[in-house]
Formats: structure tokens, sequence, C-alpha cells
């Protein structure tokens, strides 16, 4: 299992910038190899400055996009037009403006059930894989100031899941569902990167990185590798606790 990958910027606009080129080149070269690209998004704020960097000339004119394939680590269990809506956010971001294929992006049914959404995003990622082992080639991952990740939350069962699926989660201080990739499947990925920035993530990622070893309380302990490498995206601000 290898050790985290550390890479270090002065601010938050140079840590996207670094994971941009990071994403341009770990997928034209995945495509050399394999032919097409699989990528696992994440949502939020962050992330959202990445995908629009990414669908500027600059970025977008370096890659075959019709080879690439997009799902999403987690997803909030809101309708698909609802502002909150992960999939909503990168399809305004990202998708639209590159005209990327619908037969390319792969998101999770918010319509259904939670557990029965969880179950048939579960079922679409093995069948997209069919016999192969699920393994993503990129999967991208931000950080909570609570040390969460996906939606793997404090305290909440997925934490002890150990298949290599899709669950629902239920949080109930926020008295809402969340749908996540389990760990176990995040950790067969080929890359992991992690894009965390701004003074409010430096303790987080301090205890995720440094801290005794607790992820109940900081699940993001749990993103390991099983053979590939992780990298942690960061701005100074984020990394001041790690840097003595």
């Amino acid at each position: 299992m290898s050790q985290p990958i550390l890479h270090i910027s002065e601010t938050a606009d140079a840590v996207v910038l670094e994971l941009a080129e990071f994403f341009i080149r770990t997928a034209k070269e995945t495509i050399a190899t394999t032919g097409r690209f699989s990528v696992a998004l994440s949502g939020g704020s962050s992330p959202k400055k990445l995908y629009e960097l990414l669908a500027t000339p600059d970025f977008s004119s370096q890659l075959d996009w019709e080879k690439v394939d997009f799902f999403f680590g987690d997803e909030r269990y809101v309708p698909a037009d609802d502002p909150d809506s992960n999939a909503l956010m990168v399809k305004k971001a990202l998708f639209d403006p590159l005209r990327i294929p619908a037969a390319n992006i792969f998101t999770v049914d918010t319509s259904l059930p939670p557990d029965e959404a969880a179950l048939k995003y579960t079922q679409a990622i093995q069948h997209r894989y069919q016999a192969e082992q699920v393994r993503f080639d990129l999967v991208l991952l931000g950080l909570g100031d609570n040390s969460h990740t996906a939606s793997l939350f404090p305290h909440t069962p997925v934490l002890h899941d150990t298949s290599v699926s899709v669950k629902a989660v239920f949080l109930p201080d926020q008295n809402v569902y969340r749908i996540t990739m389990t760990a176990p499947l995040i950790n067969l990925a080929h890359h992991l990167a992690f894009l965390v920035y701004g003074q409010g993530k430096a303790e987080a990622v301090n205890s995720v990185l440094n801290g005794p070893e607790d992820s109940e309380n900081h699940p993001a302990q749990l993103i390991r590798a099983a053979e590939g490498d992780v990298h942690w995206f960061l701005d100074k601000p984020a990394a001041s606790k790690l840097i003595s």
C-alpha cells in the first residue's frame, strides 16, 4: 500500500490548475493504453472550479472526451433538477460546455427510493465493466472539515461496509439521505486524488494524514489505494498543519 503523494501549491487557483494538469495527463496516458478513461467525480464548490477549468479551451482541446466515462463517487438524494444535485452542477460546469455524449454519463437515479437508487447504481457500474473488476481509472475526492469524503460521514454504518458497491446513507443530523460509493469500491481505483484547499480544512487534513487511526471520526482515513496511488492536492493553508 503506497504512501500518499502530496502536491502543495501556493494558492487555491494554483492547486486546481495542478490537478487539472494531472487529470489530463492521467486521462491521456490511460486512453493511449486502454482506449478509454473512467473517472468518478466529486461534488461541492471545490471541484466545480476544476470542472470549469477543464472546460476551458486550453484543457478541453487536449483530450478526446468521447473516450471518457463519467461516474459519481456520491450524490445528494435530491431531484435531478435540484440546485444541490452534484450531477446538475457538473452538467453545467463540464458536460454541457464539452458536449459530453449522454451515453458516457452515469448518474444516480434519485427518483427511486434511496436503497434502490444505490442498488441500481451498483448494477450500472457492474454492467459498464461487465466481467472486468470494477476499477475506476481516477476517483476525485474532497474533504469536509469533519473529515468526511464522498458521503462517508463520521459514525455512519457505511464506514463498516466491506462490499464493493454503492450504498444509501442516512444523516440524522441533517435528516437527509446521500448515495455513496463504499470505501472498498473507491480504493480499487488506479488513481485517487483529493482536492482540498482553505485554512478551514487544515485540521481535518492533518487528522486524516497524521492523526491516530480513527476512521469513525475521520472517515477519509479509510481511503487507501489497494494497488494504485493516492494524491493529495492541497494549497498551503490547507497543508499548514502538516508543515512544521
